[in-house]
């Protein structure tokens, strides 16, 4: 493992989240649980192997669940500053926020919403041996004109940056990762904010830019998702359930079928089912009389009863009895949903402690 001598890490948490309602409206949205873990633990785990240890997180006013829910990074060895932003006023304002954090240190900026799941490691080796000013990570995307745009020469300096461009003239966009000297804090002085009322990191980078400043991007070729709305949610579950190794720690009964990678945490019990996965049962969770199908994840203490799922993702607590097939869903922590007759499929969005009753 490379690592990163002197440099901090910066995770931006402070979003509201508004396409991820309605879960957003009770968790932050980087709390949501990928694969049982929430995204923030993710990223946090993605800088820890690159031997970033010391990270400040920017957080919102409603920080304490993050909090809570992090501490002091002990248990994912690291540790964890939080940093608070009164309200959302762009990456460069938290990078401006961090000044005192940061010092002159080397840093990289992650967006806490963001999953890069096969790791940037060959990009933070490629930032720690040339060591330019600032260094990008981008990525080729079929619509570039609802991303910030790089034009870039053919030795990965970066000439320029475009914020959503109409016409764009490449297809390399700016995604949630960006390694920066402490050069970028002069350019985060100098900047005015936007015609939207935000500190844009792209203006900062272009300023460096127009300075002479070496700036460079390195293109991520893995899976890269922006965990902002729902679809991209269960995509990135789905991701990450294909490198799961089944385990059984809880009850499985002679009447049960698991089939490819199933999970069964400890305390679970699966009872006259049939699994296929990839599937994880969380701790504590009663799965009976029901058929779970692949890239579906079950939260802790969970009670599934008489029901058919797939690639969904149900958070802690959440009771489902009696619908017939359930696909593409996330349900929300403690939510109760029940069905009398309901044959088909049905796709659900269903926020924490609601109750629903899904009609035939």
């Amino acid at each position: 493992m490379t690592v990163m001598k002197g440099m901090k890490g910066l995770i931006l948490a402070g979003g509201l989240g508004s396409r991820l309602r309605p879960f957003s409206h009770s968790m932050p949205k980087q709390l949501i649980p990928i694969a049982n873990r929430p995204v923030l633990v993710h990223v946090i785990e993605s800088l820890r192997d690159l031997g970033v240890t010391d990270i400040g997180v920017i957080v919102a006013p409603r920080s304490g669940e993050i909090e809570e829910a992090l501490g002091d990074g002990a248990q994912f060895g690291v540790r964890l500053s939080y940093i608070p932003q009164a309200q959302p006023r762009g990456l460069a304002h938290c990078v401006m926020l961090a000044r005192d954090f940061l010092g002159d240190d080397d840093f990289v900026m992650y967006l806490g919403d963001n999953m890069l799941t096969d790791g940037v490691r060959d990009i933070a080796e490629d930032f720690r041996t040339h060591r330019p000013a600032a260094q990008i990570v981008v990525h080729k995307v079929v619509d570039p004109s609802e991303f910030g745009v790089a034009e870039v020469d053919a030795e990965g300096r970066v000439l320029r940056l475009v914020e959503k461009p109409r016409e764009p003239a490449g297809n390399l966009a700016v995604i949630g990762v960006y390694f920066f000297t402490a050069a970028v804090h002069a350019a985060v002085d100098a900047i005015t904010p936007s015609a939207r009322g935000e500190l844009e990191i792209t203006d900062a980078l272009q300023w460096l830019v127009e300075h002479g400043a070496d700036v460079r991007a390195r293109t991520y070729e893995g899976f890269w998702r922006d965990t902002g709305r729902v679809e991209d949610v269960l995509e990135c579950n789905s991701e990450l359930l294909k490198g799961l190794q089944g385990a059984v720690h809880g009850e499985v009964d002679a009447d049960s079928e698991l089939i490819g990678a199933v999970v069964v945490e400890a305390g679970a019990r699966i009872v006259r089912s049939r699994v296929v996965g990839p599937v994880i049962v969380g701790a504590g969770s009663v799965v009976e009389d029901c058929s779970i199908g692949p890239c579906t994840t079950i939260g802790p203490r969970c009670r599934l009863r008489s029901s058919e799922m797939e690639h969904t993702i149900v958070l802690e607590a959440a009771s489902v009895t009696g619908v017939g097939t359930v696909r593409g869903s996330v349900i929300g922590r403690q939510a109760t949903v029940t069905s009398a007759v309901a044959p088909g499929w049905h796709r659900l969005l269903v926020g924490d402690h609601a109750s629903v009753e899904v009609a035939a």
